[in-house]
């Protein structure tokens, strides 16, 4: 097996780095990240401005783009042979609920699957100082060795959340809807040397809807959640709704 290694958090990151010897003794890797922190990039492509890729090794590079340019680059030209399979982490903290919206870790796993290539982003979750990236990358290569046995379709991400604890101390892996979280605290207002305002996004809300099933939920529970994603945003339960609202005169 083949497989892209990409994530938000740079290439020098604890957990791209972990998780890249791990798969390494299972697939032929290869890593192509960004050259710095790009953590809540999203979706995000750079159009109007060329990238400049670095070799930093056999078979890692860095690229001055988004998580998203990374993947599109690999998989549109730069490699000269498809991958079998795109995993994007290991991130440092949580994607879980909406953060989804917002992480560079899923979208580099979505560009994989928008393109084509089934995907897995894989997030540490814990707060403050995080330990067990080991974890982790062996939840990913155990999963890894379960799709060279059994595939899963092409256009679907999985997003996998893992508690920061030993491996030992897992509780299990289970399949788990997106929660909520409450809305985000507010921003933090500070002074730059002159004197001018300036501001720093609040942190994300906690959970709102975490109960059982959500991958809130699963990660309380020290088990590791494993939500598999789709791209179609579309409520559809609410077209006859719109519908009827668009006619009502």
């Amino acid at each position: 097996m083949k497989i892209l290694v990409s994530n938000d958090d740079g290439y020098l990151a604890t957990g791209i780095n972990v998780l890249t010897e791990a798969l390494a003794a299972v697939a032929d890797v290869v890593v192509v990240a960004p050259d710095r922190n790009r953590s809540a990039a999203s979706n995000s492509l750079t159009v109007h401005t060329p990238l400049r890729v670095q070799k930093i090794a056999a078979n890692r590079y860095s690229v001055d783009g988004t998580p998203s340019d990374c993947v599109h680059l690999a998989l549109t030209g730069f490699l000269d042979y498809e991958p079998d399979l795109v995993v994007s982490g290991i991130n440092h903290g949580a994607n879980l609920g909406d953060d989804v919206i917002y992480s560079g870790t899923v979208a580099a796993a979505m560009e994989g699957r928008f393109l084509g290539l089934p995907a897995i982003a894989v997030s540490l979750a814990g707060y403050g100082r995080l330990e067990h990236f080991d974890t982790a990358a062996r939840v990913v290569t155990e999963m890894v060795k379960k799709l060279q046995r059994a595939s899963f379709a092409s256009n679907i991400t999985l997003n996998v959340n893992v508690p920061d604890r030993p491996y030992d101390e897992l509780t299990g892996v289970v399949a788990a809807r997106l929660g909520f979280r409450h809305k985000s605290e507010p921003v933090v207002r500070e002074k730059d040397p002159h004197g001018r305002t300036i501001y720093w996004v609040g942190p994300a809300g906690r959970g709102a809807d975490s109960g059982d099933g959500t991958d809130f939920h699963a990660i309380e529970q020290g088990a590791v959640a494993v939500t598999p994603l789709k791209v179609d945003l579309t409520r559809h339960d609410s077209l006859p709704l719109i519908t009827d609202w668009l006619a009502n005169e």
